[in-house]
């Protein structure tokens, strides 16, 4: 079946040029403001959102964090603005991807299908079987267990929705409790890119896992930074601790 993606930019040369290079493998939505992505993104199902940073109506960001509320469709932001500052907030908002103009059309589909494959390969239907007591393969440390066949954490028994990288970064961590990871070894093991300079995308998806796993994020128990190399999960040890 057919993606929808959905192109916000208020340059209507950029959006023609993405359309162009996007129409023969998916359906695609134009807008050319914030408020008419906001219409269009709540008439239909939208599978991924390419939205610009600096338009009229509503800006990126308040579009992100519009759709954010709404869906969990995964969103690359595309924008001329290169300061890390805006790469980190609209990380922090919950973009999933973040691409600097003037930008190969190529290399936009491409982080396209990336995106697609990360979040619709990774996320199965059937999110109830734990519950109903169906075996599984799962790993359990502590209150959280990751089942990895419908690529959903259960902390206490309670399901826990991830986005396909904080369920690789989980994979990655729980899989050898207490091993210490560099973001080299993070970056290239959950991206499977290159890693090449450190621009905080590491330090801003560890913030929304903790977010979502820990008790008290600001001291965290399961994820724990090790100063000057990198992060670990919590040894096993550590669970049965008095």
């Amino acid at each position: 079946m057919r993606k929808t993606i959905l192109l916000v930019d208020d340059e209507p040369d950029i959006v023609g040029l993405l359309k162009l290079f996007l129409e023969k493998e998916f359906d695609v939505l134009e807008a050319h403001d914030g408020q008419e992505a906001v219409e269009l993104f709540s008439r239909h199902s939208v599978d991924l959102a390419v939205i610009d940073i600096m338009m009229p109506q509503l800006d990126g960001f308040q579009l992100l964090q519009w759709i954010r509320r709404h869906s969990k469709v995964p969103v690359i932001v595309v924008s001329a603005k290169n300061q890390e500052t805006d790469k980190i907030a609209g990380l922090g908002l919950g973009a999933d991807d973040f691409i600097t103009k003037p930008f190969s059309p190529l290399e936009v589909v491409a982080r396209i299908q990336a995106q697609l494959r990360r979040t619709y390969e990774f996320n199965d239907p059937a999110p109830s079987r734990m519950e109903a007591g169906a075996d599984s393969d799962a790993t359990r440390l502590g209150d959280l267990t990751l089942d990895h066949e419908a690529c959903l954490l259960y902390k206490r028994g309670e399901p826990i929705a991830l986005s396909a990288i904080e369920y690789k970064l989980l994979k990655l961590f729980m899989t050898k409790p207490g091993r210490i990871y560099t973001k080299k070894q993070i970056f290239e093991n959950v991206w499977s890119d290159p890693y090449i300079a450190d621009d905080n995308t590491i330090m801003v998806q560890i913030s929304r896992l903790r977010d979502k796993i820990e008790d008290s994020p600001r001291e965290p128990f399961y994820v724990r930074t090790v100063r000057g190399l990198g992060y670990r999960f919590a040894k096993k040890e550590e669970f049965h601790a008095p």
